[in-house]
């Protein structure tokens, strides 16, 4: 078994201010980025577009997803699933002495303040978006808290890739249109499958001690191997639906740009191939996050360059 110090120096832990942006799990927040500008881009394309409310939606969206990793980070220690050895968590807490406390009321005010962010874009908007982003702070706080946390079932992935995609693309949308459109719903669900194939990467990656811990993920449930050629299948069926856009007229015909992306996707089933410890699943499970970033970039500037042209 490694030590604490030959974890972090595998993991490329460091001190100081680090310590902090670690916590967030940088590399996960490309699944609140991507949902708000798609979402975004889409409005601008039918010519809406208020950048305050885009801010606003950013910056909330990412507060509390930051907060969701925090309440992670903060569960997970307290049921004992987490250890010096765990990765793909930020290690505050358990590697780095940060007071479990200290995370949990940090995690608190990032909800506090997209609490706030939220009561500015419905007096912009409408109330009802408050409804919406209330039951969104839920299932963020109950992914990993609550008696039966969903994060230990095999439903994280379905309610992520729904909340974190098609709620969060349409709630951007709508509040710079002021109307849900059809279309919107199924630009969102290849996105909605890219931040599910996170969590899925995430799960593959922790198997092992997650099986240990009593964890029910969907992973665990059909094998390493079987949740691997899911990931891909994953990718391929978001890959075919924006194809079908593109041909069908849903996607302008610069969305394929997107396919550039299907690269890192390749590198992501390629880097889980063969490996066998979390250490070595980690460069596939960033491959991941990075999918999505690629896809979901690509993809809002296809619509704005759809609307320059």
């Amino acid at each position: 078994m490694q030590s604490k110090t030959d974890i972090k120096k595998a993991l490329n832990e460091r001190e100081g201010v680090q310590i902090w942006w670690r916590l967030l799990r940088p590399h996960t927040l490309t699944a609140s980025f991507v949902p708000v500008f798609t979402g975004t881009m889409a409005a601008l394309l039918e010519g809406f577009f208020n950048i305050y409310l885009f801010i606003a939606m950013l910056v909330a969206s990412m507060l509390i997803q930051a907060a969701t990793n925090m309440f992670n980070e903060y569960y997970d220690y307290k049921r004992g699933l987490d250890n010096e050895q765990s990765v793909g968590i930020g290690g505050t807490i358990v590697r780095d002495g940060i007071s479990p406390k200290t995370v949990y009321n940090l995690a608190l005010l990032f909800f506090g303040i997209a609490l706030l962010l939220g009561i500015y874009i419905c007096m912009e908007s409408s109330w009802w978006i408050a409804v919406i982003g209330l039951i969104c702070m839920l299932f963020g706080y109950l992914y990993t808290g609550g008696p039966i946390p969903i994060a230990y079932t095999p439903f994280g992935e379905i309610c992520a890739g729904f909340i974190m995609g098609t709620v969060i693309i349409s709630i951007s949308y709508f509040i710079q249109t002021m109307h849900v459109s059809a279309s919107i719903i199924f630009i969102s669900l290849p996105i909605a499958i890219f931040i599910g194939a996170i969590l899925l990467a995430n799960n593959i990656r922790d198997l092992d001690g997650d099986k240990l811990n009593g964890r029910r993920t969907i992973a665990i449930l059909v094998g390493k191997q079987n949740a691997i050629r899911l990931l891909g299948a994953s990718f391929l069926f978001a890959y075919s639906l924006t194809l079908i856009y593109i041909l069908s007229g849903v996607l302008p015909f610069w969305s394929v740009l997107t396919f550039v992306s299907i690269k890192k996707a390749v590198d992501v089933i390629r880097g889980f191939k063969g490996k066998s410890t979390p250490i070595e699943m980690m460069p596939a499970m960033i491959a991941t996050g990075k999918t999505n970033t690629f896809y979901g970039v690509l993809l809002g500037l296809s619509l704005l360059l759809d609307k320059l042209l």
